[in-house]
C-alpha cells in the first residue's frame, strides 16, 4: 500500500526526472489536490495510507506534470490577488506580473466604470470587481470558450461584470473612465522560445502579438479615445522591451502624462496614459 510519503517520494523523483523547474514543490501541490494533505498532517502522519483512487489520481498528475502540462491547468486553479481563479488550456494562467498591472489600476478604480479588454479568465477585473468598489465592470474576449472561464469566475467570486464576446471595442457600446487590458505581445517568431508549457499548452489567440508584438496595442490605441469619457485612462500590460514603444504609440494620440510601471524584477511592465480633456 502507498503511503503520503512513498507517493511523495516517486513524485519527486519522476518530476525531477522529467527536468521541471520545480519538481518538489509541484509535486506536493498536486499531493495536496488529490489528498487533501497539509503540511502539518505529512508531518505528524507520513505513513498514512493512500486509497486506491488517490494513488491512481496522483500518479496520473504527475504524468501530465511530466509532460509539461501546467500545474495550474491540473489542478484546475490559480492564486491571483489572494483571489482563487480557475482555468484550463482556454485561457492564460494568470501571472505574478500582471498584478502590478491590477495594482496600479487600483487606486484610480474606485466609482469608476471600466473596461477590460482581451480578459481572457477575467483575473483583472474580477480582481478590480471584488477588491475596489468600482461603479461597472465590463469585460470583453475574442474567444467564445475563454469567456466559459471567465463567467465560471465571476460566478465563483460572486462579482458583477458584463461579459462580451467582442474582437476588442467591435461590440462595446459606451464610454469608459478606464481601459484595461492585458492583450497578446509576443512577437510571433519569439514564441517557439517559450517554455513547453506556455507554447504547448495555453492558447496561442492569446500569446501571438503578430510580426512586432505591437498588433493588439496598435488596435486598442488607435480606437480608445472613442470609448473613454474626458480625462479617461488606460492602463496595458506590456513585454519588457516595448516601453518605449508604447509609449511613442501614446503620445501620437490625445494621451498626456505618459508613463510605465516597473514590475517587482524592475522591469517595464505596465504603460498608463490619459486622454486629454
Amino acid at each position: 500500500m502507498k503511503t503520503l510519503e512513498t507517493i511523495y517520494a516517486f513524485g519527486r523523483q519522476e518530476l525531477r526526472a522529467a527536468k521541471i523547474e520545480e519538481a518538489d514543490l509541484d509535486a506536493w501541490y498536486l499531493l495536496e489536490h488529490v489528498t487533501g494533505v497539509t503540511r502539518a498532517s505529512y508531518y505528524v502522519n507520513p505513513g498514512r495510507e493512500l486509497t486506491e483512487d488517490e494513488v491512481q489520481n496522483y500518479q496520473a498528475g504527475i504524468q501530465k506534470r511530466a509532460a509539461r502540462i501546467p500545474l495550474q491547468h491540473i489542478i484546475g486553479k490559480t492564486e491571483f490577488m489572494g483571489l482563487d481563479f480557475f482555468v484550463n488550456e482556454n485561457v492564460l494562467v494568470p501571472r505574478q506580473d500582471t498584478e502590478v498591472l491590477v495594482e496600479h489600476v487600483m487606486s484610480r478604480a474606485d466609482g469608476k466604470d471600466i473596461l477590460d479588454l482581451c480578459t481572457g479568465s477575467g483575473c483583472i477585473i474580477i480582481s478590480l470587481a471584488k477588491l475596489c468598489h468600482i461603479k461597472s465592470a465590463t469585460a470583453v474576449d475574442i474567444s467564445e470558450k475563454a469567456l466559459e472561464v471567465a463567467k465560471r469566475n465571476v460566478a465563483n467570486q460572486e462579482v458583477n461584470v458584463t461579459l462580451i464576446q467582442s474582437d476588442l471595442f467591435e461590440k462595446v457600446e459606451g464610454k469608459f473612465d478606464v481601459i484595461v487590458s492585458n492583450p497578446p505581445y509576443i512577437p510571433t517568431k519569439d514564441i517557439e522560445e517559450l517554455m513547453p508549457e506556455v507554447k504547448d499548452h495555453e492558447p496561442m489567440l492569446a500569446l501571438d502579438g503578430m510580426e512586432d508584438g505591437l498588433y493588439f496595442y496598435r488596435k486598442i490605441v488607435d480606437q480608445a479615445e472613442q470609448y473613454l469619457k474626458p480625462c479617461g485612462e488606460i492602463f496595458m500590460e506590456i513585454g519588457y522591451d516595448q516601453g518605449e514603444d508604447l509609449i511613442q504609440l501614446l503620445e501620437q494620440k490625445k494621451f498626456t502624462n505618459v508613463k510605465v510601471f516597473k514590475d517587482l524584477a524592475g522591469l517595464d511592465r505596465v504603460v498608463y496614459g490619459k486622454l486629454q480633456a
